[in-house]
C-alpha cells in the first residue's frame, strides 16, 4: 500500500502547484513570456523537480504554458490570431450558455448574479484593479455553472485563462477588460428569461472586450 499512498501525495502535490500557477496566470499575477524556473518551483512549493515538471506538463496540454527544449517553460504569449481563434469560441460557448442560464434560472441564482455586480461596483469604487479583474472573469464563471453544463463550464474555463494571458498582452492602457454596464444588462435579461435577448447581449459584450484590445493586424 505504500507506493499507492506515495503515488496519491505526489498527485496532491502536482496538483498545489498547477492550481497555483493556473490561478496565478487567471488573476494576471503571472504575465505572459514569465520563465519558471524549476529550481525555483521547487523552493517555493517545497516539491521535487519531478512534481514540478508534471504540473508544467498538464499546464502545457491546457496552453497556459509553452515548453521549449533547453530553454524551460514560461508563460505562453498568445498570438493575435489565437487571440481571435479565442474570442469566437468565446462567443459560441457563452451564447449557448446564457441560452441554457435563460431557460433555468431562479429567483435566487438572480439574487447571487447581483450581488456578484454589487462586489464588482464595490471594486471599481475601490479602485482595487486586480479585485475587480477577478470578479469580472468569475461572473463568467458563474453563468456556466448556472447552466448545468459541466462541459461547457471547463472549456470556458480554459478560454478564460487563456483571456487572461490576453488582456495582460494586449489591453489598452486605461482600458476595462470587463464592463460594469454590460454585466448588469446581462443579468437584466436573464431575468427576463430572454434567451434571444441574453445571447445577443453576450455577443455584443464579448465583441467589445475584444475591440479594447491593440491587437496587431
Amino acid at each position: 500500500m505504500k507506493p499507492q499512498r506515495s503515488a496519491d501525495t505526489a498527485e496532491s502535490l502536482d496538483q498545489t502547484v498547477y492550481d497555483a500557477l493556473f490561478n496565478g496566470v487567471m488573476h494576471g499575477r503571472l504575465k505572459p513570456g514569465t520563465r519558471l524556473q524549476e529550481a525555483a518551483l521547487c523552493e517555493q512549493f517545497s516539491v521535487s523537480r519531478t512534481v514540478v515538471r508534471q504540473a508544467l506538463r498538464r499546464l502545457s496540454e491546457v496552453q497556459i504554458v509553452d515548453i521549449v527544449a533547453n530553454k524551460g517553460a514560461a508563460v505562453a504569449t498568445p498570438s493575435p490570431k489565437e487571440t481571435r481563434d479565442v474570442f469566437a469560441a468565446r462567443r459560441a460557448i457563452e451564447g449557448a450558455i446564457v441560452r441554457e442560464v435563460a431557460r433555468r434560472i431562479e429567483h435566487g441564482d438572480i439574487e447571487k448574479l447581483k450581488q456578484r455586480l454589487r462586489a464588482e461596483h464595490d471594486a471599481l469604487h475601490d479602485q482595487d484593479h486586480p479585485r475587480w479583474v477577478a470578479l469580472a472573469g468569475g461572473f463568467h464563471l458563474a453563468l456556466a455553472e448556472l447552466s448545468g453544463n459541466q462541459v461547457l463550464q471547463r472549456m470556458l474555463t480554459e478560454l478564460m485563462t487563456r483571456c487572461s494571458l490576453i488582456v495582460a498582452l494586449y489591453e489598452a492602457p486605461g482600458e476595462a477588460s470587463c464592463e460594469h454596464d454590460e454585466h448588469a444588462r446581462l443579468v437584466e435579461l436573464l431575468s427576463l428569461r430572454d434567451s434571444n435577448g441574453a445571447a445577443e447581449e453576450m455577443d455584443k459584450h464579448l465583441l467589445a472586450l475584444e475591440a479594447r484590445l491593440q491587437i496587431p493586424a
